[in-house]
């Protein structure tokens, strides 16, 4: 059993469909990118931060922590402040391709890793290309009025009604619906961590 330091219930649906056994305890960290911090360094350190923050409280259990930023033009969008910062997205992100690149964060618990005092930290990420189609000014406000862009990096979701946008990905496509399950699985398969049958 992991413990998923996320409130997101795409994660949460990922690893259930993945038959990964966890429970979910939120991080509340600051997720502002540092001043010329590069993107993949940023996702990772995010996803770091979050774990870490759970497994202070938790130091007997498993850890996961993750976090997915969209980059374009080497410009971290995280979520959108308010329907306009979302319509702002949506507008560099129409008519180009993308990277989605989500940070992982696996801590063991403390005395896993030959009776050491601290878990144990892994860290990894993966990236996947995503291409969208042009997008009216219509279409993205339209689409922006149905909310779902809100909670999003990027403002829209793959899984979703964005999808109508999307004709082609080069990757891992739960990687941009929130978690690379192939990624998380190797990481924690191979620190002996089951999985539901």
């Amino acid at each position: 059993m992991i413990i998923l330091a996320s409130a997101s219930p795409r994660r949460q649906e990922l690893l259930r469909n993945a038959g990964i056994s966890f429970t979910v305890q939120p991080a509340d960290i600051n997720e502002t990118p540092l001043k010329g911090e590069v993107p993949r360094d940023c996702a990772e350190r995010l996803a770091r931060e979050k774990a870490l923050a759970v497994s202070r409280e938790n130091p007997e259990q498993w850890v996961l922590g993750a976090d997915t930023i969209v980059v374009v033009d080497e410009a971290i969008l995280g979520k959108p402040r308010d329907d306009e910062d979302a319509v702002r997205m949506l507008r560099l992100l129409a008519g180009r391709t993308h990277a989605v690149i989500t940070g992982v964060c696996v801590v063991e618990p403390v005395g896993s890793s030959q009776g050491s005092v601290a878990g144990k930290i892994n860290t990894a990420s993966e990236t996947t290309l995503v291409t969208f189609c042009g997008m009216s000014d219509e279409e993205i406000r339209e689409y922006v009025a149905t909310g779902e862009p809100m909670d999003k990096a990027g403002a829209y979701a793959i899984q979703g009604m964005a999808s109508r946008w999307i004709p082609r990905i080069e990757g891992d496509y739960s990687n941009v619906v929130g978690l690379p399950v192939a990624l998380v699985y190797r990481m924690i398969g191979k620190q002996g961590l089951g999985a539901r049958g």
